[in-house]
């Protein structure tokens, strides 16, 4: 179902219990599709196999075969 947004805020326990219900609801604003309510259940089946960022980073490639230098000259003077 498709909800405006004024109505899903005004009917926001019936707009969970229908997409508890019926599966996910759709929010406008101004005429445009802008969000998607949609069960616990259901996120979690979407997210599935989806790591996060964090998870994403730490299955990178390595950085143990960069190398990686330190400029000689030292740092340049600025005035505050």
């Amino acid at each position: 179902m498709i909800w405006q947004l004024q109505t899903a805020k005004q009917k926001f326990s019936e707009l969970v219990e229908r997409a508890l219900a019926d599966g996910p609801q759709v929010v406008t604003r101004r005429g445009q599709e802008v969000v998607v309510l949609v069960s616990m259940e259901d996120y979690r089946r979407l997210r599935d196999g989806e790591p996060d960022f964090k998870r994403f980073l730490l299955n990178g490639p390595g950085l143990e075969d960069l190398e990686i230098e330190r400029a000689a000259e030292p740092a340049r003077e600025i005035e505050l």
